[in-house]
């Protein structure tokens, strides 16, 4: 029953995906894109996306949501939970988000900032503190790393089925440095905030995790070990190289973002009328950049492509909702306000009967449309589109309002949008999570840390900029991001103009991609799926 206890990775094998057909009408939204061989040597001007004001629901979205992280977090420790109102246990990766919340919500006066200083700088005394060590019980934490869930009292391991989690590590430590940059002031415990969030991220020892340098594995079990399989792009793991690349103290060597973008030329190309990096669900677009501002900015492959990765994010939502239009698997609803595919909660693992053909259903699990990595159910996630909004708000405004608005007696209660629905699942058997609504289909019971955090930060930045602009501040950050490679935007020293692409660069570029290179299909074909495990459902 070992499997009953494991969620999907967040990091999609593609042998652990069922393919979706990817054919569909074309539709005149949005408009058709230039191959990179059209236009080689001319780097494409982004589609700058129009930016209107945001109704007055995103200001209860935002309140709502912020409260999820001040509400439901221990007063005692700062342990966030993975989701609630289950609230089995704490999710490292929820605590770097909670941490990041709490100064949007001093920016709008829904806390002070005193209690925002109590709150954060509990939380890394204990994480500083948390017992580390290889022992199978009773540690949090591990050569710098921490477990991927916590128990919510001691922030001791969960239990044996939880991993001392690279990425998971990566979420917190994003809070971190964002805590370190935010509390500047001369107060004594904000000064002690910064101290901390630097010990702690000294502490990450990420070479260790290098068993087939200079890639960094997935995890470690203390009971069998490394993680075979390592992070290789393109996917939410950006943000765990730019931090490896980053530290004073443990940093990998320059070429590992050389390598973990080896396999982009098996992902980039034309899906929806949209040319890009693809990757099939959307918290792979977002992660990174909720704390990283890529806009204008490029490593040198979106340089030899004309783009940068916010591009290439906007592009992808783009894809979604096209794709939601087309609809080529006729769930109920889909359309051009109803979209968004993720990581996220679902009814149950279950083969029914629709629309004359048996369909797989799943309960937590990796959902997306693209190139590769493509799982539908039926099953929308309003985080897929809400924080998406810095990247196409044209599209993803009317969406919010949309799915507000139409299910919203359902899906938004206290803490905002519970974590998804699907209205093309009536059946009436047992449920994983969740419930059934007479008519309307399922729709999720639980808030989940990890789709709450996007929503909060992502909103802040549209409005503001305000993430961005703080860890624009770090340090670390600018160190991660120019060793990996990256030049230009705000990286650009004053007076200095981004470096440009000419044509014959483009072709060397393309040859080296060909000749580097690695297929993960085939790589991976003969291997089990990475064993990611996530919450007992």
């Amino acid at each position: 029953m070992k499997s009953r206890r494991l969620r999907v990775s967040l990091c999609i094998c593609l042998a652990a995906l069922v393919a979706v057909a990817s054919s569909c009408k074309k539709t005149p939204e949005p408009e058709p894109r230039k191959t990179t061989a059209q236009v080689a040597g001319q780097p494409a001007k982004p589609a700058v996306p129009s930016r209107p004001e945001l109704p007055p629901l995103f200001r209860d979205i935002e309140r709502r949501t912020f409260q999820f992280f001040w509400d439901t977090t221990n007063e005692t420790n700062g342990l966030t939970p993975d989701r609630f109102p289950s609230r089995p246990f704490s999710s490292i990766a929820s605590v770097g988000f909670a941490l990041t919340a709490y100064p949007i919500g001093i920016e709008n006066n829904w806390i002070s900032r005193n209690q925002a200083v109590d709150r954060t700088l509990l939380t890394l005394k204990f994480f500083r503190d948390i017992p580390q060590g290889p022992e199978r019980t009773g540690k949090g934490a591990y050569k710098g790393f921490y477990y991927h869930f916590l128990d919510m009292q001691k922030g001791a391991r969960y239990d044996s089925w939880v991993e001392l989690s690279s990425v998971d590590t990566t979420l917190l430590m994003m809070g971190v440095l964002f805590a370190q940059s935010y509390y500047d002031h001369d107060d004594p415990r904000e000064v002690e905030i910064r101290k901390l969030a630097e010990e702690l991220y000294r502490r990450v020892d990420w070479t260790w995790l290098q068993q087939n340098k200079p890639l960094i594995s997935m995890g470690w079990f203390p009971e069998s070990g490394f993680i075979k399989h390592d992070w290789m792009g393109y996917n939410e793991a950006m943000m765990t190289y730019l931090l490896a690349l980053a530290s004073p103290t443990h940093p990998v060597s320059p070429d590992a973002w050389e390598v973990w973008t080896r396999s982009y030329d098996e992902v980039w190309g034309v899906y929806q009328d949209q040319e890009f990096l693809a990757f099939g669900p959307m918290f792979g677009h977002q992660y990174t950049h909720v704390w990283v501002d890529f806009r204008g900015i490029q490593d040198d492959y979106m340089r030899e492509h004309g783009m940068d990765y916010f591009e290439n994010s906007r592009r992808a939502a783009l894809a979604q909702r096209t794709y939601a239009i087309s609809n080529p698997m006729k769930w109920k609803d889909y359309g051009e306000n109803v979209w968004g595919l993720t990581a996220s909660d679902g009814p149950q693992q279950t083969l029914q009967e629709y629309r004359g053909e048996q369909r797989e259903f799943r309960h937590y699990s990796a959902r997306g449309a693209g190139l590769r990595e493509n799982f539908d159910d039926g099953t929308i996630a309003p985080t897929a589109a809400i924080a998406s909004l810095p990247f196409a708000p044209e599209v993803v405004i009317p969406a919010t309002l949309e799915m507000h608005k139409r299910y919203g007696e359902y899906i938004y209660s206290s803490y905002g949008f519970l974590d998804s629905f699907n209205r093309s699942f009536d059946y009436d058997i047992p449920l994983k999570t969740g419930r059934l609504v007479p008519g309307e289909g399922w729709v999720s019971s639980d808030y989940i840390g990890i789709d709450q955090g996007p929503i909060l930060t992502m909103i802040a930045n549209y409005r503001n900029e305000f993430v961005w602009n703080v860890m624009k501040k770090n340090p670390h950050i600018r160190t991660g991001l120019e060793r990996a490679g990256f030049k230009g935007g705000w990286l650009a020293p004053k007076g200095v103009p981004a470096p440009t692409t000419k044509p014959a660069d483009v072709d060397a570029a393309n040859a080296r991609s060909l000749g580097m290179a690695e297929s993960r299909a085939s790589s991976q074909e003969s291997k089990e799926p990475p064993p990611r495990p996530q919450a007992p459902q």
